[in-house]
């Protein structure tokens, strides 16, 4: 599928976002998406985040989980433990792809972007 200029638009302004989530912190694909305006688009935000991977800049994908705390997007990250073991790195425990204690973890860009 190839993206379309706004789909790029949006792409960037997904990335933009996830370049503000903090160091040991995680959000979800439906956070963002509500954030920009576009409730109901999280499945783009995810095909924001596999393009991220393309991308000059550093974005922290890793950081973005589906709205329940599981690492949904982990087979994009070029091995099945890569996301697990960065987001362990910021001292986030993750058991059987699951965030331990996400609602503890979880930055909503709604109300941390003011």
């Amino acid at each position: 599928m190839a993206a379309s200029g706004n789909d790029l638009s949006f792409f960037l302004k997904v990335h933009e976002v996830v370049k503000l989530i903090p160091f040991g912190r995680v959000t979800s694909y439906g956070a963002i998406a509500s954030y920009l305006g576009t409730k109901g688009s999280a499945r783009m935000v995810g095909w924001a985040m596999n393009a991220s991977h393309h991308s000059l800049d550093s974005i922290p994908a890793h950081r973005v989980v589906n709205r329940s705390g599981l690492l949904t997007g982990k087979h994009n990250f070029g091995g099945s433990e890569i996301m697990q073991q960065l987001l362990e790195s910021e001292g986030i425990t993750v058991i059987g792809d699951q965030i331990q204690d996400f609602d503890f973890f979880f930055w909503d860009p709604a109300k941390e972007l003011l």
